[in-house]
């Protein structure tokens, strides 16, 4: 099979968590013996911006744990689809390409290509930018493979598309496992800042607590502004910028829990997506305790492989228990790593994308038998 994606970037993961399912799922197909051919666009913001802030050579340290996949980058006005496509099997268009894009390989589909086609959605847009998701066309495509109930849902419900499937993201296992090292602090979070989406909640469920209880805390990521930086500082919490996503395991291994605090319009639009963050973790072998959200899709076992907490008291109660019981962070980690390898890896929905593809195949049998096609 020859599978092709068209995403915003492999390359870079500067606040784009996409890359981090795609290079999984994508190096899982190839591993598999297809050929998968990657797109990207020149110039797009998420590696535009990692180079700007770190260097050129931030740009190529991925290939190092993804060996298996490559990028090709285009410009959009000079992309021939008809040479991307030739011989395509399977084809998936990120939700973060163009409308035009989006528009023209459906046509090319519609007119000339036998691929099974797909549309990727992973944001919140879907409810914070409806009128930007409701422009693309998606008449000429498969159907929708989203990563989350609700949004699947809402796709079918406003007639986005005429079909859509759950495909939440999952941990590549093949990269995110447990690295253990020298303890270099005791609470440790992974997570951009943002456009104002948590800054309450990292407030109640990650500043305050690590404050109240003296704990050692770091925190990675990208969009920091100044003044979220002295913030960290007047709260006592180390910012230590970005770090690539393939290097989570290691900066994991050196802290003993963590936290996952969504953001607010997944907690409170788009219950059920708890986003890759929090496979990632659970994958590193890092007891976790994660702020409010919905399991709607019965993902995880909440009080077995992680601790929840409804409020920052409890976050703190969490926090101060998890750190004072190391059978119980042993306890949890385990838990956690027995989840992802069982039923939330890059394998496991490289299995159900078959699955869909399956489907339609059979769909595809069943209306010739019946149309009396081909007799």
């Amino acid at each position: 099979m020859r599978a092709v994606l068209f995403c915003h970037s492999i390359r870079s993961d500067w606040n784009h968590g996409n890359a981090h399912f795609l290079r999984g799922v994508a190096t899982e197909l190839i591993a598999r013996g297809n050929a998968v051919d990657i797109y990207e666009p020149e110039g797009a913001w998420s590696a535009a911006n990692l180079e700007m802030e770190y260097g050129p050579e931030a740009l190529e340290g991925w290939r190092q744990s993804y060996p298996l996949i490559e990028s090709r980058l285009y410009r959009e006005s000079d992309l021939d689809l008809d040479q991307a496509l030739a011989g395509a099997d399977l084809v998936i268009v990120h939700e973060w390409n163009s409308h035009a894009l989006v528009a023209r390989i459906g046509e090319h589909r519609a007119s000339r290509g036998r691929y099974k086609l797909f549309f990727h959605a992973t944001h919140h847009r879907a409810v914070t930018d409806a009128a930007s998701m409701s422009a693309y066309q998606l008449s000429n495509y498969d159907g929708v493979l989203a990563f989350g109930r609700i949004l699947r849902d809402l796709y079918l419900q406003q007639r986005w598309a005429k079909r859509a499937w759950i495909w939440h993201e999952a941990a590549d296992t093949r990269v995110f496992k447990p690295a253990p090292g020298e303890r270099e602090g005791d609470v440790v979070w992974i997570g951009n800042w943002g456009d104002d989406e948590r800054t309450s909640e990292l407030k109640e469920f990650l500043f305050d607590p690590v404050r109240e209880l003296g704990l050692r805390a770091r925190i990675y990521g990208v969009r920091y502004p100044e003044q979220a930086q002295k913030m960290l500082r007047d709260y006592g919490i180390e910012y230590a910028g970005w770090t690539p996503n393939y290097r989570a395991p290691q900066v994991f291994g050196h802290f003993s829990i963590t936290v996952h605090v969504p953001r607010r319009p997944y907690a409170e639009s788009l219950p059920g997506i708890p986003t890759i963050r929090m496979f990632e973790a659970l994958a590193c072998g890092i007891p976790l305790i994660s702020a409010p959200w919905t399991d709607i899709d019965r993902l995880f076992s909440a009080g077995c492989e992680y601790l929840t907490a409804r409020d920052g008291a409890e976050m703190k109660k969490n926090m101060k228990l998890l750190l004072g019981n190391p059978d119980l962070r042993a306890e949890l980690a385990a838990a956690g790593l027995d989840a992802i390898a069982t039923r939330h890896s890059c394998a496991h929905r490289v299995d159900e994308l078959m699955s869909i593809c399956a489907e339609l195949d059979a769909e595809v049998v069943h209306q010739k038998v019946t149309t009396g096609a081909g007799s």
